[in-house]
């Protein structure tokens, strides 16, 4: 029976990992999921083990250890963990040539046993920290034993980096991210640098003999023909033609950081033969491209190291440097050429279609090249000459093939990317003037090549050779426009020269009209156009102004132009967001010369103007082409939101909310009523009015008798009341589609109240003085919505975190009433989302707490004292909040815990803020402070007792029962010192190991 329990077993492993029925494989899942959960599954997990016969059977084993280990309910005891982990090494250590995937799931269950068995005790003895004694096995016996040794390690440190859920058992706490924090210290503190000095010893050994791997591979680099005679070089070689193996020892090669570090694996007068190998072998690795591709970065990454170290080298020893970079700049430039004939006639995997892996490899390039730089000049303009003669004679000739013509265009499309990357490369304080000439010759290439393609567009164009033009210029525009740019007259001449030719040439309108239905060309030009229209240095933008090509898209801005303006050319919604890059750029442009020229920006607007009216006139009738509407209204605020963020002054910015109110803000409100349900509608439209209510620069500064700021936020409320009421109708959403539907726009939302809650044009006492309810509408559908969001989404969405703790910051601050005026329940999910934040990983979330904490806890104080110094009664909502802290002392408490958990444990990034708060806390929980404190005292070993009693002595030692500033400020000084007195107490001590935890 239990023969054939095993045998069922493998036949379902077999089922679920090979078959392609999705049937057999659905059944073969549930009836393993069902043993996963059965009472012997441990029994046979180990039989698998031991007489499985496939390795996804081993497989299975090894996924249902790692289930039963990490299980909440009903864990393991310790003696059994023990076994299991005991028993996983001796399976490694017997078993070295186990499949991959094997291997990695067991040492993945080694890692998980270890880390939730972090703290456990058997005979004060942490049973499951000796880690280095566990490695240390295998890294002295075979290679194979070696890797698993450091896999291990490798392993495990990614875990202890990892929060896992099943903390929660182990804690009893619903705070498993403390308890992690806990574990990870702890683990950095006992055994990190342990396994740091390990590694860096097997780094060094390896490293040796991989030089002497070299030496023994000369014969093959000078007479391939003469390894036969030398059995060591065929060995190596052999080795190296594993690509794994190839790909690895490129990698060691990489890790090489200077010629000093050369000199220090080897001898010294061994130098210049090691430096000649190590350049032979990259030079033909690179010439061998076909082989090992993903080796180059490592091989490039060593010499972009060497080739950089070299302007710092003062040693009298030579480098060779100036011998060697040249040729493997060489090598890299002439066989990717070579390269593009042979991908085209194989069909084979083109490199540059990965833009990722090209400008990995380009970045590196650019320090190599300009290394010996007139030499690597000289290669790219001889390469650069033949290939643009080649390409010209091919498209006057009337019989050339297409192929042909296609070979050329690749080489080119290399040389130019080549050619931005070494102009990239330009170091200001290592460069000459006969350095910036040589940029000049292969700047004026590129430009003539692009007056030839420029007049082919209209037939024909290349999409890859674009992209290399535009990643030219990029590189062009970060090197020689700016404040960078050396005040020489040779350089100055050179950069205005080009930049006339070149920064705004008729290229940027020529790809947004041929080239408009190509996303990745379109976005790139426009980022260029964006990056060029910031506005610095300000003569730079007003000559980019005056050109004819400037003035033409300034007054020219409509579809018939520029065709993804388009309103029907787009394949779905989300294609117009490159709209406001565009617009965000006019918009720079624009306000070089507006001034306060309201009619230039009336006929700037035309067009926008022209779109507002037709959304209007189709919402004004019965029946009208819905999507039609949504393309025409989506891109209009999407060109909006550029044009409003461009305008960040005053007087513009008053022209654009002027022209946009009162006139077509109830449009914008009645796509929200309409769309509500469809976030690709709804979310430009509050990004959109996000931007108008957000006080940058000081933009939205309205006369002293103006209600603008008013009528403003009213509209701000009504739009937030009207989406948040709605989408809280649309009821469940799958779990994958939560943020697009729902929480990308609530996050929104909630930027946008707190941009108008905080920009400071807005007197909010007015809406209760005078009956409206504009401001309880906007902080109640808040509530609403932050209700309907679980606590795990709050810290699951970056986006959605930031936008609410920002929000919640302001609230605390200048709307307490409202915060003390809300249900117990509201308040307790509040205070509740301030705990779990002030553990978040996030450092903007986690300060955002600390200070909403420190309004709220100010708040208590100052109704406390309030109360005892019996001044008139309270406000009933004031009474209301005390109650419930009265109700619930433990939330305060709580935080007080995690706060002085995080000061004492952890790697506190923001101690200033954390300060601010725990003052507060602790006056407001002197008894439970005690409590505390006299815990932590007493858990220590008693000859570091006193010291811990006196760190807490000194931590309130001349502190007052006050919140004013000074009080505060001298509490902060005096953590300060508590922290850096208890860290050095705690040091050799295992406090913070096996004592209560804190959070719990």
């Amino acid at each position: 029976k239990e023969g054939h329990s095993l045998a069922q077993l493998e036949i379902l492993c077999k089922q679920l990992y090979e078959t392609t029925e999705t049937g057999v494989r659905l059944q073969a899942e549930k009836a393993l999921v069902e043993f996963t959960n059965s009472p012997d599954c441990l029994s046979k997990c180990q039989l698998l083990l031991e007489r499985g016969s496939s390795s996804y059977s081993q497989l299975l084993a090894a996924t249902c250890l790692s289930k039963l280990v990490s299980r909440t309910s009903n864990p393991l005891p310790l003696e059994q963990r023990i076994d299991i982990r005991n028993y996983v090494l001796n399976y490694l250590a017997t078993r070295p040539k186990l499949a991959e995937f094997v291997t990695q799931a067991l040492i993945q269950l080694y890692s998980r046993i270890t880390k939730l068995g972090w703290f456990d005790c058997q005979k004060d003895d942490y049973v499951f920290r000796n880690v280095i004694a566990d490695v240390t096995r295998f890294l002295q016996d075979s290679v194979e034993h070696c890797i698993i040794g450091v896999t291990i390690l490798s392993q495990l440190t990614n875990e202890i980096n990892q929060l896992n859920l099943c903390l929660c058992v182990q804690a009893d706490t619903s705070h498993p991210l403390t308890k992690h924090r806990k574990i990870a210290s702890s683990f950095r503190d006992s055994s990190l640098f342990d396994i740091f000095t390990l590694s860096c010893n097997l780094l060094k050994q390896v490293s040796i003999l991989a030089f002497w791997v070299i030496f023994l591979a000369e014969p093959y680099f000078s007479d391939p023909t003469s390894c036969a005679s030398t059995s060591a070089a065929v060995l190596v070689f052999q080795s190296l033609s594993d690509p794994n193996n190839y790909h690895e020892f490129c990698r060691l090669l990489a890790r090489l950081k200077s010629n000093y570090q050369l000199g220090e694996l080897v001898k010294v007068e061994n130098y210049p033969e090691v430096i000649r190998l190590i350049a032979n072998f990259t030079v033909t690795s690179l010439q061998h491209w076909e082989f090992a591709p993903n080796s180059v970065h490592y091989l490039l990454s060593l010499w972009q190291r060497l080739a950089a170290s070299v302007p710092y080298v003062k040693a009298t020893e030579p480098h060779l440097l100036e011998t060697y970079t040249p040729e493997v700049t060489k090598a890299y430039i002439t066989s990717r050429l070579e390269s593009v004939c042979i991908i085209l006639r194989d069909g084979l995997e083109d490199p540059l279609d990965d833009a990722g892996l090209v400008q990995q490899q380009l970045d590196q390039l650019s320090t190599i090249g300009r290394c010996e730089y007139e030499k690597t000049c000289a290669l790219l303009v001889q390469l650069f000459d033949q290939s643009a003669q080649t390409y010209q004679e091919l498209l006057q000739s009337t019989n050339s093939s297409t192929i042909d013509i296609t070979v050329q265009e690749g080489r080119l499309t290399w040389l130019v990317y080549i050619i931005g990357a070494v102009i990239g490369g330009r170091v200001s304080f290592a460069s000459t003037d006969e350095q910036d000439a040589m940029d000049g010759e292969l700047v004026c290439r590129v430009l003539q090549l692009m007056n030839l393609t420029d007049s082919r567009l209209a037939q024909a164009g290349n999409e890859r050779l674009e992209l290399a033009m535009l990643s030219f210029f990029e590189q062009f525009r970060k090197i020689y426009i700016g404040d960078q740019v050396q005040k020489s007259s040779k350089v100055s001449t050179f950069t205005v020269t080009t930049h006339t030719l070149l920064c705004f040439r008729p290229e940027t309108i020529t790809n947004l009209k041929y080239w408009g239905q190509c996303e990745p060309i379109t976005s790139k030009t426009l980022q260029l156009l964006n990056d060029l229209s910031i506005g610095y240095p300000l003569p730079s933008v007003r000559k980019l102004v005056k050109l004819s090509a400037v003035q033409f898209m300034l007054n020219n801005h409509t579809s018939e132009h520029f065709s993804f303006l388009g309103v029907n050319n787009q394949s779905n919604l989300s294609d117009m967001r490159c709209r406001t890059t565009f617009y965000t750029a006019l918009g720079r442009l624009l306000m070089v010369d507006l001034g306060e020229d309201e009619d230039q920006f009336e006929q700037f607007m035309l067009p926008l103007t022209a779109a507002f009216e037709a959304v209007a006139q189709m919402f004004s009738t019965n029946t009208f082409n819905e999507q039609e509407a949504k393309r025409t209204l989506v891109g209009l605020v999407r060109d909006l939101r550029g044009i409003a963020f461009a305008f960040n002054a005053k007087t513009s910015f008053m022209m654009l909310f002027d022209w946009i109110y009162p006139a077509y803000m109830p449009i914008l409100q009645r796509a929200i009523e309409l769309w509500y349900h469809v976030p690709a509608c709804t979310t430009p439209v509050l990004k959109l009015m996000a931007e108008l209510v957000h006080n940058r620069s000081q933009r939205l500064q309205f006369d002293v008798s103006s209600p603008n700021g008013i009528l403003l936020f009213r509209e701000t409320s009504k739009m937030i009341t009207t989406y948040g009421n709605r989408i809280l109708t649309i009821g469940e959403v799958p779990k994958d589609q939560v943020y697009s539907v729902k929480l990308k726009g609530v996050s929104v939302c909630f930027s946008m109240l707190k941009a108008v809650l905080s920009g400071n044009y807005v007197n909010f006492g007015v809406f209760r003085l005078y009956g409206d309810d504009a401001l309880d509408n906007a902080l109640q559908t808040f509530i609403k919505l932050l209700l309907s969001i679980p606590h795990s989404d709050l810290l699951d969405y970056p986006k959605l975190s930031q936008s609410f703790y920002s929000l919640l910051e302001v609230l605390t601050q200048d709307h307490m009433n409202f915060i003390a005026s809300l249900e117990p329940h509201v308040v307790m999910y509040i205070l509740s989302s301030i705990s779990e934040g002030l553990t978040a990983l996030d450092t903007m979330v986690c300060t955002g707490c600390c200070s909403s904490l420190d309004h709220i806890v100010t708040y208590l104080f100052k109704q406390l004292s309030r109360s005892t110094k019996k001044r008139p009664a309270a406000m009933a909502t004031d009474d209301r909040f005390l109650l419930i802290m009265q109700q619930h002392p433990e939330m305060i408490q709580q935080m007080l815990s995690t706060v002085l958990n995080i000061i004492i444990f952890e790697d506190c990034r923001n101690q200033w803020s954390m300060s601010r708060p725990l003052l507060g806390l602790i006056l407001l929980n002197e008894k439970y402070f005690a409590d505390l404190r006299n815990s932590i005292v007493n858990s220590q070993p008693p000859e570091k007792q006193q010291a811990m009693h006196l760190c807490f002595e000194n931590l309130m030692e001349g502190i007052e029962r006050n919140l004013l500033t000074k009080n505060r400020d001298r509490f902060t000084q005096n953590l300060s010192v508590f922290r850096r007195e208890v860290n050095d107490s705690m040091k050799n001590s295992s406090y913070g190991v096996n004592s209560n935890d804190m959070m719990s």
